[in-house]
This record gives C-alpha cells, structure tokens and sequence, in this order.
C-alpha cells in the first residue's frame, strides 16, 4: 500500500508508517498544487493520501477519486501533536475506502 503525504505533514511523520511506501507531496514535485488537481496526480500512482484538511471532504467530491482519504485530527500540525495519532492510521489502513474519507483522532 502506497501512502502520500500532504505538505502540510511533517515529512518525519513517515517514520511512524514504517511498514508501508511513503512519499510526500513536495518529494513528488507536487508543492502548491491544488487539492482537486492533487487528488486527481495522488490517484494515479497512491492508494491513500493523509492530510490534516479538515475541509477537504467540503470542497472535493471525494466519491470521484479512487484513493481513500485520512484526515488527522490534531491540535496542530506539529509532529509532536501529529505523532500520537499514528497507531491509529496504521489501525485504519485495514478498513479504508477509496472515496471516503477516514477522520482519526480527537
């Protein structure tokens, strides 16, 4: 399972998903790209796409896209508040849909 990570994410939140592929946006040259047109790019090559925008699944029509959607819920972006969350993204990925999306934490 191939996992993108928004901008917005800490690249050494990685570390927390040790078990899978994953990538960044910004590593895939994807920086400032807009959250429709970044779906449609992150479709083609992942199968979930972690993102701390709340607002995403308000803006986009996520049933249109075949990559499933985490949304961590935080206090912050930092990776001190983002860490935590990480046993329960990797308990998600076993029961995520393409299309959807997945809200983990508070």
């Amino acid at each position: 399972m191939k996992l993108l990570l928004d901008e917005c994410i800490d690249r050494k939140f990685a570390r927390e998903l040790a078990d899978y592929e994953v990538k960044t946006v910004p590593q895939m040259g994807w920086a400032g790209v807009k959250n429709g047109q970044l779906l449609a790019f992150a479709e083609a090559e992942f199968d979930v796409f972690i993102t701390v925008d709340l607002n995403l699944s308000f803006q986009q029509n996520l049933s249109q896209f075949d990559i499933a959607i985490i949304v961590l819920k935080a206090t912050s972006n930092r990776l001190a508040d983002l860490q935590p969350l990480a046993p329960e993204v990797l308990a998600s990925l076993a029961t995520i849909a393409k299309g959807q999306a997945t809200v983990v934490g508070a």
